[in-house]
């Protein structure tokens, strides 16, 4: 078999494992942005309570791998009560830990922000709340979107994963092909150029586009 009558009678089914990873892809991202941002800022929190409860979420999902969180949430969690579907289950797990990540960026990024920024905005009497949302985050985001850009290509591997329980994505389709034909050069090297082609010409561009964007919009372009 050639590699084109390979890619003709099992392309489809790359084709429908490469949807359900970027779907899986853009929920564990909308997750981990959301889980990224809330504990950064309780991070910098004046509340102890608040801040430690920040600290040891991102130390916990930081400092256990991925794949025992992911088990632990699919086989675990039944025993209590709580039964998950795979997919939520999936993607759940990726944005959690990812997210860990993202909330030592968004807080480092804060804390970057030049001094004077801070002091400008007391002097112009802005709420906490003004300063923040006008004047330390938008420079905040420009420093750390560099580092975001990284976190972002990882989590779309760390999506992987997830065929683990048996989410039809990519890398559970790969699988199941090279199982049933082993090809597995083949296989895996076409599931490889797939993840490439999201990272190098959907996510990377995406991500160079945005930092010259807000680079402008706050005047350092």
């Amino acid at each position: 078999m050639t590699y084109t009558s390979f890619l003709a009678d099992y392309g489809s089914r790359f084709v429908d494992g490469a949807l359900v990873t970027a779907i899986q892809f853009l929920c564990s991202l909308g997750l981990a942005v959301l889980v990224a941002n809330l504990f950064g800022l309780m991070m910098l929190s004046s509340n102890p309570v608040v801040r430690r409860a920040a600290v040891g979420y991102v130390e916990f999902f930081r400092g256990t791998s991925l794949l025992v969180q992911l088990f632990w949430l699919f086989y675990v969690l039944p025993l209590f009560g709580i039964t998950l579907d795979n997919f939520l289950t999936g993607f759940l797990a990726v944005g959690l830990n990812l997210g860990a990540y993202g909330a030592e960026l968004v807080r480092g990024a804060i804390q970057s922000v030049p001094r004077g920024q801070w002091e400008a905005s007391y002097a112009l009497s802005m709420s906490p709340a003004q300063q923040m949302r006008k004047i330390i985050i938008p420079q905040a985001f420009v420093i750390m979107l560099p580092a975001w850009g990284n976190l972002v290509v990882e989590l779309l591997k760390s999506t992987a994963l997830v065929a683990l329980i048996a989410v039809p994505d990519l890398m559970f389709e790969a699988r199941q092909l090279n199982s049933s034909t082993y090809l597995s050069t083949w296989t895996f090297g076409t599931a490889l150029i797939i993840y490439y082609v999201f990272s190098r010409f959907l996510i990377t561009p995406c991500m160079r586009w945005t930092e010259r964007i807000m680079a402008r919009r706050i005047g350092r372009a």
